[in-house]
Order: structure tokens, then C-alpha cells, then sequence
């Protein structure tokens, strides 16, 4: 994944929480999200590197660095706007109904784990 392809990548996840262009997993595969996936994405441990990515948020096409990087400055202010009482007990599509204190650690630790692979 290059520097666009990345900020492309980052962007998927404010595109999920701000329209309805994703189809939310099947209730089984919801139930493993929530079992395996959920504390990892929501908790305080920083992701590992590597590790495995939903077919979504998979980036295999080129992507303008300049476009994708005010796309994702652009969802970072629409959610800093929309504040906490648009997240709080927001349903997410693979983890279901969140605080608005977990959506702020998703998109942060998310945001954090790729900007710090690529030094930022």
C-alpha cells in the first residue's frame, strides 16, 4: 500500500459511519467480528502490524495522494463537527452500537497505526 492507496484506505471508515454504501455483514459474520475483532479495534492496544483487513478498506487501485489526503481532512472535520451526540450509540456496521467514546478510539488508533507507518 502506497501513501495514497493508505489515506484512501483511512477514509473508508468515516465513509461507513457516514453513509449507508456498505453492506453490513451477515449476522454470522457480525458475531465473529464482535467475538474476535471488536476489542482489538475498540480497545487501548495499538494494532499489530499486518494484520488482516476487511475487503472494503482494501486498496488496490491508484489513488491521488492530494485528493485521498483532503477526502480524509475532510471526514476528520465532518466528525469533529457532527460531535459526540451524532456517534454516541451510533451502530457500527461490523461492531454494532458503539459509545461515542469507542467510534473516537477506532477512527484515532486507526488513524494513528497508518499515518505512523508512513512517518507522520
Amino acid at each position: 500500500m502506497n501513501a495514497a492507496q493508505m489515506l484512501a484506505h483511512l477514509c473508508v471508515q468515516y465513509d461507513m459511519a457516514f453513509s449507508d454504501k456498505y453492506p453490513k455483514p451477515g449476522r454470522i459474520a457480525r458475531f465473529f467480528l464482535h467475538l474476535f475483532v471488536r476489542d482489538t479495534v475498540i480497545g487501548n492496544k495499538p494494532y499489530k502490524r499486518n494484520s488482516p483487513t476487511a475487503p472494503a478498506f482494501r486498496m488496490d487501485s491508484p489513488k491521488n495522494f492530494e485528493e485521498e489526503k483532503k477526502r480524509l481532512i475532510g471526514y476528520i472535520q465532518k466528525a469533529q463537527e457532527a460531535g459526540e451526540s451524532y456517534f454516541e450509540g451510533k451502530e457500527s456496521l461490523s461492531f454494532g452500537k458503539l459509545s461515542a467514546r469507542q467510534w473516537n478510539v477506532m477512527f484515532s488508533k486507526h488513524n494513528d497505526h497508518h499515518l505512523s507507518q508512513f512517518g507522520v
